[in-house]
């Protein structure tokens, strides 16, 4: 089979069809081979026409709404398939022609000179995880909407809370009491009300879940190791481990900083060397969990009653590490402070360095498992 020919194939996926180009491996022309359905089946049919005894294939698409579906049955049929990553497909500066059929050319053409970048695809286990824990992103930020809208309108309507908290039982008595000057002002109230309540409602529900299903997973036992960092809750450390995968893919801690963005930007030239603000390449969710974690290296370093309950049972290579990320970040933090850097820009560099200890504890937990 080695010495077969090799067919790029690459395909544009929508909903509703699929475009399909090929491109040999000996440097020819780059065919359009038509446009089929959407569906599995009608794929199937169209690459049975292009497979022959002296030819294998090389599927390759974009990533995108469609998912993994394509790549896994093309996997389970023994078919070589590459997912990749959208923003790092090459373009030309002069390109202003955007069609399916151009792009399904373009991925064939790319393919052949090996100049896309493979993303990773999860393991069905994993991706399910994923989705579950995103679900609860997209209720929290529900909710969050929800109250900026209720508290919008009180507001216009001078009606304001005078004590502390917000959205404590005490606050939720006060919005029970509140009546607004007009029957559609307080339709408009209540409405509101009723969608941070059922936002709150869904949140709850989505942790139950996630707290009974976790144990269940198969990469559970990183999930533990990680919460022996400081900050790192449950929540946190399921996200990481569910959003990037396998840490030991990445042959340094500065990788995984790049594929977090957690890395500035630059633009340098010359003798001179410019640093901008972090790149926000990459998976938005981890990093947004690890800039979370972050805030809790503002407080001098020390091993409290819930760190300490979070480290039982965990191993004392992630209890050694996590204490060195404490004592090393909490100092940056100071020293950032006493810069008068803003407290969010600190925070940031922080979690940069707070994803090396991340990947120190789940390498040293690969290594041994």
């Amino acid at each position: 089979m080695s010495d077969c020919i090799t067919v790029h194939v690459g395909l544009d996926v929508h909903k509703e069809s699929i475009e399909i180009a090929t491109a040999g491996a000996s440097g020819g022309e780059v065919r359009h081979v038509g446009r089929v359905g959407g569906d599995l089946p009608a794929l199937d049919a169209a690459l049975a026409r292009l497979r022959c005894p002296t030819a294998g294939l090389q599927v390759v698409y974009e990533a995108g709404p469609c998912g993994y579906a394509i790549y896994r049955h093309l996997t389970a049929r023994g078919i070589a398939c590459a997912v990749v990553a959208p923003s790092l497909t090459p373009r030309r500066p002069g390109e202003r022609i955007k069609t399916d059929r151009r792009d399904a050319l373009k991925l064939a053409r790319l393919s052949r000179a090996g100049e896309l970048r493979a993303i990773r695809v999860p393991e069905a286990e994993d991706e399910a995880i994923r989705d579950l824990l995103r679900a609860r992103d997209d209720s929290v930020r529900t909710q969050r909407d929800a109250r900026h809208r209720l508290k919008a309108l009180l507001l216009r309507q001078d009606v304001r809370y005078t004590g502390k908290t917000a959205w404590t039982p005490a606050h939720e008595r006060w919005l029970a009491r509140v009546h607004l000057p007009t029957p559609a002002q307080q339709m408009v109230f209540q409405e509101y009300v009723d969608s941070v309540h059922q936002a709150t409602v869904r949140i709850g529900r989505l942790d139950r879940t996630i707290n009974e299903l976790l144990p269940t997973w198969s990469r559970y036992p990183l999930v533990r190791e990680l919460q022996a960092l400081r900050g790192v809750r449950q929540l946190h450390a399921a996200v990481l481990v569910a959003e990037v995968g396998p840490f030991e893919r990445f042959d340094s801690p500065r990788q995984l900083m790049g594929f977090l963005g957690l890395t500035p930007s630059e633009a340098s030239s010359g003798g001179k060397r410019r640093l901008g603000a972090i790149t926000k390449t990459g998976n938005a969710f981890a990093r947004r969990a690890l800039v979370e974690a972050a805030w809790q290296y503002r407080f001098p370093a020390r091993i409290g009653t819930t760190i300490a309950q979070r480290q039982d049972g965990c191993s004392e290579t992630a209890r050694a590490i996590a204490w060195k990320a404490q004592v090393r970040l909490c100092a940056r933090f100071r020293r950032l402070s006493a810069r008068r850097m803003l407290r969010t820009k600190a925070v940031v560099a922080i979690a940069r360095e707070l994803s090396g200890f991340v990947w120190a504890i789940a390498c040293q937990y690969a290594a041994h498992h």
